[in-house]
């Protein structure tokens, strides 16, 4: 039976394992989705090793950039965007596995917001600096979407702190992407320190997160009148996608 997985840390969030298995069961697959929570990437050999059968995983927070040193290969988007969510195990009787890296989350978070996003919505902030962040900017680029990024940390001028975002800087961007772990469960009572005096009805929000369904960023932006996303769809987009990767020969 071939093995599938998610790597990251924590995982108690994840619906990747319910959605697989019940893939797997409804076309009568063969294979089974595991979740394997690592501190560290330095137990990912020992997953290997132990699991003979893996074919492929999924990357999560806090991973998607630090699994590229692990990887034998990239994708060229994958190598574009710096981050990776997919890995693909190749395997043969005369060597170790090959590990070849992807970025599904780029596909996954257009086409889940081509679904929502009007006309108006053509500038954009992001809010994070991780993988999910970088496969978001990159998506926006090719969408023609102008975009600034936010971060708690700015390298460069051209990156937003949180403390600029006054309420004038709010109301010329209509896009806002949550693509932070920041309000993920079990810390549901967080939220990304962003004013929401600046929101209003034509704004949309969207939170990368599926769990909680409505982060306390996506309420605090609903009352002020927006339109707010999560991101199931994005998650089961981009799954599908890993899907068909997987499946290559």
């Amino acid at each position: 039976m071939k093995e599938y997985g998610l790597i990251g840390y924590p995982l108690g969030h994840s619906l990747s394992a319910d959605f697989f298995n019940a893939k797997f069961q409804t076309e009568r697959i063969n294979a089974v989705y595991k979740l394997f929570p690592m501190e560290s990437l330095s137990e990912l050999k020992g997953v290997l090793s132990q699991h003979r059968n893996l074919a492929g995983l999924n990357v999560t927070a806090p991973y998607k950039v630090s699994i590229l040193r692990h990887l034998d290969r990239l994708d060229e988007e994958a190598a574009l965007i710096g981050a990776v969510n997919t890995i693909r195990i190749e395997r043969s009787r005369f060597r170790g596995p090959r590990l070849i890296g992807y970025n599904t989350d780029v596909s996954g978070f257009a086409d889940s917001l081509e679904l929502v996003r009007q006309p108006w919505h053509a500038r954009a902030l992001v809010l994070g600096s991780g993988g999910a962040a970088l496969a978001v900017m990159r998506a926006m680029k090719k969408m023609g979407i102008e975009h600034r990024q936010v971060s708690r940390t700015p390298s460069d001028k051209t990156i937003y702190a949180y403390s600029d975002l006054t309420p004038d800087i709010i109301d010329r961007y209509k896009l806002i992407v949550n693509a932070t772990p920041v309000g993920l469960y079990p810390h549901i009572d967080q939220c990304p320190p962003i004013s929401f005096e600046g929101i209003g009805k034509e704004h949309l929000c969207y939170d990368l997160i599926y769990n909680p369904e409505e982060t306390i960023f996506m309420h605090r932006a609903r009352m002020q009148g927006a339109t707010v996303h999560n991101g199931l769809e994005m998650l089961l987009i981009q799954a599908l996608c890993s899907w068909r990767i997987w499946q290559e020969e």
